[in-house]
């Protein structure tokens, strides 16, 4: 089984703006970038992922544009998995909006395919107001392609004994793995449909498209795949990332920025409950240029200020201090569930330090919302225009006190 969120990233936006409800919505993309989704009433009019938002505003003016919030993603897509755990304990995440499950061993106590997939879709939607479309069948890559043919907000069944009925006469594009080069140059072969590849011998593919690649094309046209559906192990690595609104060459916005995205990874990782030992920073120059880098740390740490003191360390080590910055992000790995880490004290340490500070300031920020605390080096301006008229968005300090 193959579920797939519709429209992921715009659906769980639209639950906090209901009123945008069956009009064209794009997430992501408002100043400059790329779009993250979209409704389907802007894909339309020909919106698509990945496409640069310069492009989706000429598609689609009347698009009303929402900045993305990762943390309802990862809390919602966390609740899904959850949901999929209660069918089958073999789920594999193929990525946050979608995962492949084997239910053989949930038939006998759930009843068939199709009602744990119908199951599935309505505790989804009632639980997370978001829809989901479900594929069935024999292999992953059958499920995959039946989840597509079901989208939006369906469930497709391929049983084994229909699955060439089901599968030639779809187009090429429909495939798992097929992207335009790709269709393109099956086109210039003639081949249209998958029923085209399924009849051309395996070895004229293979010198079209190399051994390995040829084979699986036809392979794949029969519908034949041997990859099993692996348990997915969670929660490798926790981080967060910020594109600028203009391209940055003062060194002290870049900390500042990464400040702000070690307190945002910390948070994550204390709601996580979970420590890391290793601090990796990303960096991507205004030529598209991205460099990474990581420090192992003597403790695992889920405490802001450790987190930032070796993202710094890390950046200063580029020296690339005037280079013009587009993008930033901090990430830390090598996880470890609080309960069970260790964290060496040192002798000149106070009984509570920055931890308990936090642990205080997380309860505050629950209770109040994100700005009832706030740091003041993150309460300064923020760049998001570009050239020599570029504007400065001022964010406004929030101090609040409770009894």
């Amino acid at each position: 089984m193959h579920v797939d969120m519709d429209a992921f990233y715009a659906s769980v936006a639209l639950r906090s703006h209901p009123e945008l409800r069956g009009t064209p919505v794009i997430v992501g993309g408002s100043h400059r970038g790329v779009v993250l989704s979209a409704t389907y009433e802007a894909r339309a009019a020909g919106v698509c992922s990945g496409m640069p938002s310069s492009r989706a505003r000429r598609l689609c003016p009347a698009a009303t544009f929402l900045s993305p919030n990762f943390d309802a993603y990862t809390e919602v897509s966390r609740a899904i998995v959850s949901v999929f755990e209660s069918v089958t304990a073999v789920v594999e995440s193929a990525s946050i909006d979608e995962a492949y499950l084997d239910v053989t061993g949930s038939v006998r106590r759930l009843g068939s395919p199709a009602s744990i997939g119908e199951h599935i879709r309505a505790v989804v939607a009632d639980e997370q107001q978001i829809t989901c479309s479900v594929g069935i069948g024999p292999t992953k890559f059958i499920a995959k392609v039946a989840s597509r043919a079901a989208k939006p907000d369906g469930l497709c069944e391929v049983p084994p004994d229909r699955v060439v009925e089901f599968l030639h006469p779809l187009p090429v594009e429909a495939m798992w793995g097929i992207g335009q080069s790709t269709a393109d140059k099956l086109h210039r072969l003639g081949l249209f449909t998958v029923g085209d590849l399924a009849q051309t011998p395996t070895d004229t593919l293979q010198r079209a498209f190399g051994p390995h690649a040829g084979r699986m094309l036809a392979a794949l046209a029969w519908g034949r795949d041997a990859r099993r559906v692996t348990a997915s192990v969670r929660e490798r690595s926790v981080g967060s990332q910020e594109t600028f609104g203009a391209d940055i060459d003062d060194p002290e916005v870049v900390k500042r920025e990464l400040l702000r995205m070690s307190a945002r990874t910390a948070s994550r990782l204390r709601k996580a409950q979970l420590l890391g030992r290793t601090v990796a920073i990303s960096v991507r120059f205004a030529n598209f240029t991205t460099v990474t880098r990581s420090a192992t740390v003597s403790s695992p740490t889920d405490v802001t200020d450790e987190i930032y003191q070796q993202a710094v360390a890390l950046y200063d080590k580029l020296g690339a201090h005037r280079a013009r910055v587009r993008r930033v992000g901090v990430r830390v790995e090598s996880l470890v569930p609080a309960e069970r880490a260790y964290r060496q004290p040192e002798l000149t340490a106070p009984e509570r330090g920055w931890r308990e500070a936090e642990q205080a300031v997380d309860l505050a920020v629950g209770k109040f919302g994100p700005a009832a605390v706030q740091r003041a080096a993150l309460t300064r301006h923020r760049v998001t225009g570009s050239g020599e008229g570029r504007e400065h968005r001022w964010e406004a300090e929030h101090i609040t006190t409770r009894d």
